[in-house]
């Protein structure tokens, strides 16, 4: 087969390089210029965004010649547009341009003309999760542990004796007068039979450094004639007390009245046994005084443990 013009000119038969051939040239075939430039050939392009469907197309008019580089016409089956096929000139934005459609997706960043990320709801997230951190953070400290500044005493209520903290007897006063309750040393107190006053070892805070010893035999027995409270009421009877050791206990009487439990004299402090001087300490009692005098009494009686000695008594608000 020689390149050339064989019968009537068709589309298939055009040969757009026949001008490279002597047969062509001598057929007429021009080099291009604005379409394939074989005679009769026909032009399958047309300039970007004039291509519609369902409308007849233009043509191109005598002498006039498609831009050259313009895509060809796509058709579908036989002379059918393409359903499925988009133009990039009929896109949103498209224009001119000849760069490969885009599908659009909803709510997508990608396509032209697509919508972008939804910042704003990030954003409220965001801020929220802040402040839950600076939520938690300022509950956190406001419920941090609160100390407690109450001072208790070891016996709880009903208790009828507790180890003490050794209030200064000056400080105890009357909250209606402000006046200072009583409080006894161990030379000013009623000594019963056997008992007697010494300062054999150091501790006691009684003037001289002396106490009360000799109260470990039954039948002991200290008294304190009380003067001076101004208003009947629930007191705390404080006794000073060095044991060696070793727990004891006295029977309380207040108004020749006895208390239904035994004044505790117990070792709160864990001192070495045997060991006087570092066994001073304090205990507490309530008492239920009448204004005016009282007579508070401390005895040894059957069932207690009397193993002990005293330098100081002194009342106390309850």
């Amino acid at each position: 087969m020689t390149p050339g013009n064989n019968g009537a000119s068709t589309p298939e038969d055009d040969d757009p390089f026949g001008y490279l051939y002597a047969d062509g040239q001598a057929n007429g075939a021009q080099p291009p210029s604005g379409g394939y430039g074989y005679p009769n050939s026909v032009n399958r392009v047309r300039a970007v965004g004039t291509r519609s469907y369902g409308q007849q197309q233009p043509q191109a008019g005598a002498g006039q010649t498609a831009a050259y580089g313009h895509a060809p016409q796509q058709q579908g089956g036989h002379g059918r547009p393409n359903a499925h096929y988009a133009a990039p000139e009929t896109l949103p934005g498209g224009g001119g341009a000849t760069t490969a459609p885009q599908h659009q997706v909803p709510g997508g960043g990608g396509g032209r003309g697509g919508r972008g990320p939804n910042t704003k709801g990030l954003l409220i997230g965001a801020v929220a999760v802040v402040a839950a951190v600076v939520i938690g953070i300022g509950v956190a400290m406001l419920g941090g542990d609160k100390d407690d500044n109450k001072s208790e005493d070891q016996a709880g209520s009903g208790q009828n004796q507790s180890q003490s903290t050794e209030p200064s007897p000056s400080a105890s006063k009357s909250a209606a007068g402000k006046t200072e309750l009583p409080k006894i040393d161990a030379k000013a107190m009623r000594l019963g039979a056997g008992l007697t006053t010494a300062s054999d070892f150091k501790g006691a805070k009684a003037d001289g450094g002396v106490y009360v010893t000799g109260f470990n035999q039954v039948g002991s027995k200290v008294t304190w004639s009380v003067d001076g409270i101004k208003k009947a009421g629930d007191y705390r009877l404080y006794a000073r007390y060095s044991i060696p050791g070793v727990d004891a206990n006295a029977t309380l009487l207040v108004n020749g009245k006895a208390n239904t439990q035994p004044m505790g004299l117990k070792n709160f402090i864990g001192s070495p046994k045997g060991d006087w001087e570092k066994g001073w300490q304090t205990s507490w009692a309530p008492v239920t005084l009448t204004k005016g005098t009282n007579t508070i009494e401390l005895a040894c009686n059957e069932g207690n443990q009397c193993d002990a000695v005293f330098d100081q008594f002194y009342i106390a608000r309850s």
